[in-house]
């Protein structure tokens, strides 16, 4: 599938025959004119939006925002989605690209007023090309350093991945504690940290709890 932004900059018609919405998000680490939500609501109404979207809450750490969703939602061919802020919508670089991207092939325009950004003009659309070009080019420089580190890794002998639960001298030390019947296996599992079922997988014979006991020493002689 090709992505959204490949779109940005195919010709648009002026986007003004359906609503312009503005959307607004709370945030307590922005000036007040732009992390206030009725601050924003005004600027939003005085661009001309006839229907508001407000979260009162930041969004931070993942938290829900439904009035985002239910502005997405709300958009159709011909609407202008109105933001005061870039970072009202998202804090994302490819998030904001690939959501003005979605928007373009739904037919709605997009302008945020801090910036001066408008999608329904050729500039706009052209500043976004140079935005998406930008996302990729991120991209492709996390996945080649992602990839060379794992390789550097490699060269010096670095296990790579999650640790296993137990390790060897754990195991035998499971096995030398279980071998005893006063031992059970969720004290076991206890002491060394670990589940019962993580016990139980690094040690499958505790299914019937035959477990095989530590050789004994050799007598020296």
């Amino acid at each position: 599938m090709e992505p959204a932004h490949r779109d940005l900059l195919a010709s648009e018609p002026e986007a003004t025959s359906g609503t312009v919405v503005g959307y607004g998000r709370g945030s307590t680490a922005m000036p007040s004119d732009a992390g206030d939500p009725e601050d924003q609501r005004a600027a939003l109404l005085a661009a001309g939006c006839t229907s508001l979207f407000i979260d009162s809450s930041s969004g931070k750490g993942g938290a829900a925002r439904p009035e985002f969703d239910a502005c997405l939602a709300a958009l159709g061919p011909g609407d202008v989605l109105v933001v005061v802020r870039l970072d009202r919508l998202t804090r994302s670089l490819p998030q904001l690209v690939g959501l003005v991207g979605e928007l373009r092939v739904r037919g709605v325009g997009f302008r945020s007023l801090h910036e001066g950004l408008d999608t329904t003009t050729p500039g706009g659309r052209l500043v976004f090309h140079v935005f998406a070009a930008l996302a990729e080019f991120l991209r492709e420089l996390l996945v080649e350093g992602t990839r060379d580190g794992l390789a550097a890794a490699r060269a010096r002998g670095q296990r790579l991945g999650r640790p296993p639960a137990l390790s060897p001298d754990q195991v035998s030390q499971a096995r030398s504690m279980l071998a005893r019947p006063e031992n059970s296996v969720a004290s076991i599992a206890r002491l060394l940290g670990v589940s019962r079922s993580t016990l139980y997988k690094h040690v499958p014979e505790l299914g019937g709890r035959q477990v095989i006991p530590p050789a004994p020493e050799a007598e020296s002689g």
